[in-house]
Parts: C-alpha cells; sequence; structure tokens
C-alpha cells in the first residue's frame, strides 16, 4: 500500500493520488517526485559524481564483489523476493543485478538526487524509479525486501530512514544493508563523500534493533584488503579533502583490480560458509521485520 505523506492515509499502491486528500506526488523530468524540494541539491552526496560511478562500476572490483555479495544474500535470506525497493538507487547498478538474479520480482529504485536516476533510467527503463527522501517514505507493508547499500551513512538521521524501512516492509520482511565500517578508517574519502559516520557493529546492530527488526546476518567484507585500505587512508589523512580526488581511488591498473576482485570473491566463499568477520572496510546486515 502507498501512504499519504499529507494526510498519512493508506491506499492501493497502484493509485497515484491519495483518494482521501488527493495529494499526488510532483513529476521531475518524467519521474514521481515525493520530495522535489531536495531533487537537486538533498545533501548527504555530490550529485556530479553519479557520471563517474557510472563509468566506473561495471568494471571496478570493489562494485562487482558488493553486488555478487547483495545478490547472494537476497537469494538465501528472501528466496521468494516478488517485491523489492532500493533506497538511494545511483545509477541502478546494484539493481541491475538484482533484476537479472530476480527476473520475476517487481524492483523499484528510489533517489533523492534526479542526477542519478538519469542513469538509472537509461540502464533500466522497465524499473520504476522515484525521487524519494528515505526519511520519509510513501509505503506501508508495501515490499519483501528493502535494501539500503552505503547510503545510511549520508544520512544524519539514519535511525529514521531504518524506522521508516520497518513501516514500509510487509510483515516479516527483509532487510539488507551495507556501510562503511571502524571510524579509526576515517579519511578525505570520507570527507568527499559527505559521510556523517562509519559504524561500528555495536552501534549499528543497536540501531536496526531499536527500529524493530531481528538481526540474522551481520559480517564484515572487505576483510582481506583491510591491510591496504588501512595503508591507504593514513595517506589520506595527509591530503586537504578539498584537494582529494575521489575517482582516483577508483580508477587503479588492471591488473591489481582483477587481483583484488579475485581476493573479495575468495573472502566471499568463507562468509557463504558461515564465517562472520569481525573486522573490514565494510560490513553487511540482513534483518526480518519483528
Amino acid at each position: 500500500m502507498k501512504r499519504c505523506l499529507s494526510c498519512k492515509n493508506y491506499f492501493d499502491s497502484s493509485s497515484v493520488s491519495c483518494p482521501a486528500c488527493g495529494a499526488a506526488p510532483s513529476l521531475v523530468d518524467g519521474l514521481c517526485a515525493y520530495a522535489p524540494e531536495y531533487s537537486d541539491g538533498g545533501g548527504g552526496f555530490k550529485a556530479h559524481y553519479f557520471s563517474d560511478l557510472a563509468k566506473l562500476e561495471a568494471t571496478n572490483f570493489w562494485f562487482r564483489s558488493r553486488n555478487q555479495l547483495i545478490i547472494w544474500a537476497l537469494k538465501k535470506y528472501c528466496p521468494n523476493l516478488k517485491s523489492f525497493l532500493e533506497i538511494g538507487c545511483g545509477t541502478g547498478f546494484v539493481l541491475s543485478g538484482i533484476n537479472k538474479a530476480f527476473p520475476q520480482a517487481v524492483l523499484h529504485g528510489s533517489e533523492i538526487f534526479t542526477a542519478g536516476l538519469e542513469f538509472s533510467v537509461e540502464r533500466m527503463p522497465s524499473v520504476d524509479f522515484m525521487q524519494m527522501d528515505a526519511r520519509n517514505i510513501p509505503f506501508y507493508e508495501e515490499f519483501d525486501a528493502i535494501g539500503a547499500f552505503d547510503v545510511l551513512e549520508h544520512i544524519e538521521e539514519d535511525e529514521c530512514v531504518m524506522e521508516q524501512v520497518h513501516v514500509a516492509l510487509k510483515p516479516n520482511g527483509i532487510m539488507l544493508v551495507t556501510v562503511p565500517q571502524h571510524q579509526w578508517l576515517w579519511s578525505a574519502a570520507d570527507e568527499y563523500a559527505c559521510h556523517f559516520r562509519r559504524y561500528s557493529a555495536v552501534d549499528l546492530h543497536k540501531k536496526i534493533q531499536n527500529a524493530g527488526f531481528q538481526i540474522v546476518r551481520s559480517t564484515s567484507f572487505v576483510t582481506s584488503l583491510l591491510p591496504a585500505m588501512m595503508v591507504s587512508r593514513l595517506f589520506q589523512k595527509k591530503i586537504d579533502h578539498e584537494k582529494f580526488d575521489a575517482s582516483a581511488e577508483l580508477k587503479i591498473s588492471p591488473w591489481l583490480n582483477a587481483l583484488f576482485f579475485r581476493t573479495l570473491m575468495a573472502e566471499q566463499i568463507l562468509i557463504k560458509k558461515g564465517m562472520n568477520f569481525p573486522v573490514g572496510g565494510s560490513r553487511l546486515v540482513v534483518a526480518r521485520k519483528l
């Protein structure tokens, strides 16, 4: 069902406007916009970075390996997926992988910036994309699963987002999140990316549980490359974040890119066998709505 953001009435998700008060989303660049005031500058991210991401995601080891982990987690913990919403879908790279893995599922993608959605629509014109503020989700018990992949750290009110996800999920629905981990890895890369925080497992788990979820699985990943990350972050601490080139970190040599990808794939074999890594550059959490 949809949830009217004006009068809080619930109504059929096939309807565009609220039958109680007549409120309807605006149209921005041909897409439904539930928070149009933020579509060009919602904060938490530099919109011009989407074009760089669109060029690099498909070949970069980190984005490719993260996609593999997300798809595996969905298959394991929500094998009968029929409806899925990605919050902060960016250029649609993750959704494109989920679309291939779950061709029967109805997919939805949301992004606060319409600049990112331009790439998403071009990549997958059949998916339902919308401009939306994750702090105010216009759905009620609508989705089997909702994902937020490296999104929560960009939002100051992350606990509010988790509570909104809880409302929008069907009973026993699944929330999947990935986040950057360990505050001691903080560097110019985090400042450039407009992060509010890097998470600890304890803090993230507490927030998820307080929002009404039961944690089903939680593990660090990018554990095997943590030493390389530490060296990189120590170097970045010496760089003025105003002069930091974010795309340079993603533009590595093809042989090193291939080596890192194979390393992370080997790491995922252990995760799939049930190993939960205590430390790593990122963390994956799968949680079920209570």
